[in-house]
């Protein structure tokens, strides 16, 4: 299996930075470019399918929490991407995404798993407080981030399990260092009604990690980060594996 390192140089709106208003405008002119051959759903197609593809969710991640984190601005217009999360399944919260595969089934350019949702943890617990400065607050914005910046580029590129990525944030900031791994716990299959998809899950490490997984493949990174009890977490308040 390959390992590549994909630079994600996509510039994304969020409310709490600033980015380049004509970097921005590029992804736009892609984003509407396709929505115009995209036929349009009505209200009741996309509650009908959501509620299937949440059904789809939750027997993989557990009951999610009752409530949706939404952008301020919709995700297919260059906003964030809405943000669910599953706190009733492994240790800690689950986010996943749920704006990638489309009623009709497109969404993600395929990959081996065919088209996908994103799926990412953290081992803190989920806290229902709206300060922004608490750790589960600080990771869930940030895994918002990395979920909208991977959507919007799996749109364009096709993202395979076991590659490596360095995803820009903001302008002021360093990348994020990520892995990519399919997310199968127990061999259970997502699934949107009967119709077979694949979640893959991301994982935030230290940039260390990131390279020895380039050099020796990301399984080899796994096995390390499963030796510790890390995986598929990714929390950062941690010592790398590598020494």
């Amino acid at each position: 299996m390959r390992n590549l390192t994909l630079i994600f140089v996509i510039l994304i709106i969020i409310s709490c930075s600033k980015q380049d208003d004509h970097g921005n405008m590029n992804i736009f002119k892609k984003i509407l470019n396709k929505k115009e051959t995209i036929r349009e759903f009505t209200e009741e197609e996309f509650t009908k399918y959501n509620e299937l593809k949440m059904a789809g969710l939750e027997y993989i991640l557990g009951k999610s929490y009752n409530f949706v984190f939404h952008s301020v601005m919709p995700y297919d217009l260059g906003g964030l991407v809405d943000l669910c999360c599953f706190p009733n399944g492994i240790k800690g919260t689950g986010f996943a995404t749920m704006e990638l595969i489309q009623p009709d089934g497109t969404g993600p350019i395929k990959n081996s798993l065919g088209t996908y949702e994103l799926v990412a943890f953290t081992k803190l617990p989920l806290v229902q407080d709206t300060n922004e400065t608490i750790p589960f607050n600080l990771i869930k914005n940030r895994i918002c981030r990395i979920f909208t910046c991977t959507g919007l580029y799996s749109s364009e590129t096709k993202l395979e399990p076991l590659e490596t990525c360095d995803i820009p944030l903001n302008k002021d900031e360093p990348s994020a260092c990520c892995i990519l791994d399919e997310y199968k716990p127990a061999g259970k299959e997502f699934k949107i009604g009967e119709k077979k998809h694949g979640l893959l899950l991301i994982i935030e490490v230290h940039r260390n990690e990131m390279e020895y997984a380039m050099a020796n493949g990301t399984e080899e990174l796994i096995k390390k980060l499963k030796d510790k009890g890390y995986y598929p977490y990714s929390d950062l308040d941690r010592e790398s594996v590598i020494k």
